[in-house]
């Protein structure tokens, strides 16, 4: 069983070291990749899936009944993610 250091990580032994060194000391053109399948981007890829915007906590006074509304909207309790939700397409599409 391999020794863990205090982040929880595998150390690594004296011939993986080595090895590691070995194969850095290589030139990319000596490494035979013909085995490897090639990657080939896919249509599922989708752009800025995992970008979240930056979020600001600000005071802003809103009327009691539209504050309730979307309380009561929220099941989960997320009534400002809904409210953002609304102003955000209003903002990308003030026809809606």
């Amino acid at each position: 069983m391999k020794k863990r250091n205090s982040s929880g990580k595998s150390k690594l032994t004296a011939a993986q070291r080595k090895q590691l060194a070995r194969l850095k000391a290589m030139p990319d053109s000596s490494i035979d990749t013909s085995d490897m399948p090639e990657v080939v981007f896919t249509a599922r890829a989708q752009r800025g899936l995992f970008y979240r915007p930056r979020k600001a906590s600000i005071t802003i006074r809103i009327d009691q009944d539209v504050l309730d509304y979307y309380k009561a909207q929220a099941a989960d309790g997320r009534y400002q993610t809904e409210i953002n939700s609304v102003l955000r397409q209003h903002m990308e599409d003030p026809t809606v």
